[in-house]
């Protein structure tokens, strides 16, 4: 089997080896793949690993030996699914490897805002704390947790996850999914609906997946109906949210402050209104990115050739399109 991956630098900038991997087939790495190398260098693939290389339908129909992708990610909405099942190349991705450093990640997020570290940590390097005529000082309030609201859009696992952390902090914890088959043991939880959450919750937190049909659905609509208090953290896909719509909000006060690790157009854009909006903390996409979670990440993509290649694929994200 002829295997390329064709952004694998993110996953193995050289700590993580690839040598499981290479087992399995005849690899090529590319560290990044451009579009208009894309045929080229994959076009005597049998298996494809995919981090966040676009591949559109046009593609996929110019690489007659495909015969598998594998994503090295949970999210697939680079890969044109449809067109991949409709050729009749199952994509898989890895569902598990990131829930509990993405959660990690949003936690951490919540906490910098509730405390301002920045701020403080800045205030003191520029000389504010030698002239306190007091042992102690702070620039805006400080929040506790406890006995606030999070609402969390997109209960899977790093949504619960995202959750049961809540809870340890006692937050009352709001979600909201298309399933709600499921709650979760703890006491202080409630399904609710989009707009409620909004309105009630104290952070909001997004873990959906991004799709054609929820394409920007954070608006100003939404966000206007936030506490002036609020945070809003995205460690999801940056194209859940209006960017615009964000910037906005944050310049209105509708928020008192947001982090966000994902944007529409990655890398950002230099002109992304985020960039001078206040109150934003923006993170280059790396929340996913411990070595701990790569290394998972690693197994996730030798499971999935070796599953495929034993000829009982595991993980297909596009059954429904495959013949």
């Amino acid at each position: 089997m002829n295997i390329v991956a064709t952004d694998g630098y993110t996953l193995n900038p050289g700590d993580n080896p690839w040598d499981e991997v290479a087992s399995l087939g005849e690899l090529e790495i590319y560290d990044r793949t451009l579009p208009d190398e894309l045929v080229e260098r994959c076009k005597n693939a049998d298996i494809l690993i995919v981090n966040k290389t676009p591949f559109s339908g046009e593609t996929l129909a110019k690489l007659p030996h495909l015969k598998f992708i594998t994503m090295a990610a949970t999210g697939y909405d680079c890969i044109d699914i449809k067109s991949a099942g409709n050729l009749g190349v199952p994509v898989s991705n890895i569902p598990v490897y990131g829930t509990d450093t993405v959660a990690q990640y949003v936690f951490s997020s919540i906490l910098h805002l509730a405390h301002n570290i920045s701020i403080h940590a800045e205030a003191v390097r520029k000389g504010d704390w030698s002239k306190s005529k007091d042992w102690c000082f702070w620039k805006r309030p400080l929040i506790e947790l406890k006995g606030l609201t999070i609402g969390i859009i997109g209960f899977g696992r790093i949504g619960r996850r995202v959750g049961e952390i809540a809870n340890t902090f006692g937050m009352d914890v709001l979600a909201n999914d298309i399933y709600t088959d499921e709650s979760p043991s703890y006491n202080n939880f409630r399904w609710c609906q989009l707009e409620e959450l909004f309105e009630q919750s104290d952070v909001v937190s997004i873990h959906s997946p991004l799709t054609e049909d929820n394409n920007g659905f954070v608006n100003y609509s939404l966000l206007s109906k936030m506490k002036p208090t609020a945070f809003f953290i995205n460690a999801a896909r940056g194209g859940l949210v209006n960017e615009i719509d964000l910037a906005s909000a944050l310049s209105q006060g509708c928020i008192a402050g947001a982090v966000v690790d994902t944007v529409s157009v990655e890398p950002i854009h230099l002109d992304n209104p985020l960039l001078t909006a206040p109150n934003i903390f923006i993170t280059p996409h790396m929340a996913w990115g411990t070595l701990s979670a790569r290394k998972r990440l690693m197994v996730g993509i030798t499971e999935n050739i070796t599953a495929f290649i034993s000829g009982q694929a595991i993980n297909v994200v596009n059954k429904q399109f495959l013949g």
